[in-house]
């Protein structure tokens, strides 16, 4: 039996075990609470960490936005909007629609980088000569004035 592993934790938890309820590494916990991400995390009389039930889901809440691809601008605005109980929804949808077109041009360049890489790659022999149209090209125009 997992009693042990299966036990809910005693709030609140040390940085690593909120860390470890989160999904994260310690190392990030400090770094979002460094950008403010979370409020005031309670200390401990020699200054350890200690960290709420709630706090913990700001963790979670915040990994799953960077899993999404957000800034951490982007995911101060939505944790601002996640605890306000009288925003708007359409606040947090515009935050959401400007992010997916942000990704579309993000893919969309990232798309025309492969193309160009097939496109040397298939005017590479890839064989023993020392001829390469990868490396002619990284070189640009100008190194070939050089060579």
């Amino acid at each position: 039996m997992k009693a042990a592993a299966a036990a809910a934790p005693r709030w609140p938890v040390t940085i690593g075990q909120a860390a470890g309820l989160a999904g994260v590494s310690a190392r990030m916990v400090r770094h979002y609470e460094g950008l403010g991400l979370l409020g005031g995390v309670a200390r401990t009389g020699s200054g350890y960490r200690q960290y709420t039930e709630a706090e913990v889901h700001q963790l979670r809440f915040i990994r799953r936005a960077r899993d999404l691809g957000f800034s951490m601008e982007e995911i101060a605005q939505l944790l601002g909007l996640w605890q306000d109980k009288a925003r708007a929804s359409s606040q947090v949808k515009k935050i959401a629609q400007q992010h997916i077109a942000s990704l579309a041009e993000r893919i969309a360049a990232l798309q025309a980088m492969q193309r160009s890489l097939q496109a040397l790659v298939g005017c590479c022999h890839g064989d023993e000569r020392p001829d390469c149209p990868i490396l002619d090209d990284l070189a640009g125009p100008a190194a070939r004035k050089y060579s």
